[in-house]
């Protein structure tokens, strides 16, 4: 998987990246004339996002990404990130620093989700100069830069330290639910987790905070994982039920051969390859996985959250599932779930109400698996040097016994990035590395020379 990171630097910077699945190469290349991330886009037109905006466009709908920290300094993302905490201890208190073994990871998937673009200032235009016209004009920020899914939503950003051994101390098994809950009680209507592991199962502490949201009617979106990370079949959180699990399709709409996995969890599929997004100081980038496609999911569950705020969320899923275009096996499958994401038909088709979350619940599973002891509250919400006192009810179904100590129930640790990338910073020295990639097609070493030829930008959608 690459990635290719344009920054508005000089001089020439190799670096080789690895860590957890993320592995590639760090290049230079010319800087560009003119801004052409947003045309990279091309999801927002063949997912139907486009249309969906003139229903809504996701104002006012808080979303929480719980992933490695968000650059709320990005151009992209100015006065969009509107809150956060760090639940690992290692980062910001307002989650807004970038760290883990991912760092750029975060704000990649916020500016996916809900950038709003921005203007760049340029020189005053001679008299016979024609005007210049975006292909795509966002519903606010800017013509440049990226544009999320739902560009009017707000961003919670709460920063965990995963893929690599923690310095604040604290583990997956911890920072996990504390994630969760802190979301949920400070405003989140959905939750994006761009992250997870090679297990299926979930450690018994997880139990109590994805039931919390589940009460709390909170849409959790997960990505499915990647084969390419070792991914092969679906990997918790995204087993999870009654989240909303992310496959990743290819640029030619099928199901991602290395950017997607399978599981029976899955509920819906999107992109997933050649997917462009910013990155902390102010760049971009262009990257792939599951990773990516679960944040255009997020995305359209805060349009739909907006336009009809008295929807659950169990309705909010069933409306993005069942407007899904079928592909694969008829009906629901363990590549696409039931279908392919159509964000247009999500916000403007007539959807029968559902009388439970076609993905299931949590508070079932955990009933029949767990034999919970219901007579008892659930903790107490973690308290974050940010977090402001909860304003939802106590919840009214059975509540699910926190463990006393940490179990084993999750052995392959979590991660971040169900994306492989790598960076390509702006100077002159891409047309040598291609030469260098060409002229090395026969060796040995095959996913580098993938890599190098990955330098020119793909075809635009």
């Amino acid at each position: 998987m690459t990635l290719r990171h344009h920054r508005a630097l000089s001089g020439a910077l190799a670096t080789f990246l690895a860590g957890g699945s993320l592995a590639g190469a760090l290049f230079t290349a010319p800087a560009a004339m003119a801004d052409s991330w947003r045309d990279k886009e091309y999801w927002l037109k063949e997912a139907g996002i486009t249309n969906a905006w003139q229903v809504s466009k996701g104002a006012g709908v808080k979303v929480a990404v719980i992933d490695s920290g968000i650059d709320g300094e990005h151009p992209d993302l100015k006065g969009v990130v509107v809150g956060g905490t760090d639940v690992s201890g290692a980062g910001a208190p307002n989650g807004q620093k970038s760290i883990g073994a991912k760092t750029e990871h975060g704000t990649l998937v916020a500016t996916m989700l809900a950038g709003r673009g921005h203007t760049t200032p340029t020189a005053s235009p001679s008299a016979s100069a024609a005007p210049v016209v975006p292909t795509t004009v966002p519903p606010a920020g800017g013509p440049d830069g990226i544009v999320g899914v739902a560009p009017e939503a707000q961003i919670l950003a709460v920063s965990t330290w995963l893929g690599s051994p923690n310095p604040g101390g604290k583990t997956d098994q911890e920072q996990i639910p504390d994630a969760v809950r802190w979301a949920v009680d400070n405003g989140a209507k959905v939750i994006n987790i761009s992250l997870g592991s090679t297990s299926p199962v979930w450690p018994q502490s997880w139990d109590a905070a994805f039931l919390y949201a589940e009460q709390k009617d909170v849409v959790i979106v997960a990505a499915a994982g990647n084969r390419v990370g070792g991914n092969v079949q679906v990997g918790a959180p995204a087993t999870i039920p009654g989240v909303l699990t992310v496959a990743g399709l290819d640029g030619e709409g099928r199901a991602s051969v290395d950017s997607s996995s399978q599981g029976i969890s899955i509920g819906v599929a999107a992109p997933a390859e050649n997917l462009v997004g910013g990155v902390p100081g102010g760049g971009y980038a262009e990257w792939a996985g599951t990773s990516g496609a679960a944040p255009i999911v997020s995305g359209v569950a805060a349009l739909i959250r907006a336009k009809w705020p008295e929807l659950s969320a169990s309705e909010v899923i069933n409306r993005i599932v069942s407007t899904a275009e079928d592909a694969g096996a008829p009906g629901k499958d363990p590549l696409y779930g039931y279908g392919i994401l159509n964000a247009e038909a999500a916000l403007k088709e007539d959807v029968p109400k559902a009388g439970s979350n076609p993905l299931g619940s949590i508070a079932d599973w955990i009933r029949v698996h767990r034999r919970g002891d219901f007579s008892t509250p659930s903790q107490a919400p973690v308290a974050s040097p940010t977090s402001a006192p909860p304003t939802l009810a106590d919840p009214t179904v059975p509540v699910a016994k926190t463990p006393t100590h940490v179990d084993d129930a999750l052995p392959a640790a979590v991660v971040l990035g169900f994306g492989g990338l790598f960076a390509v910073l702006v100077t002159g020295a891409a047309i040598q590395l291609r030469r260098v990639a060409k002229s090395s097609a026969s060796a040995s070493d095959e996913a580098e020379t993938g890599v190098l030829e990955a330098v020119d930008p793909p075809a635009k959608k």
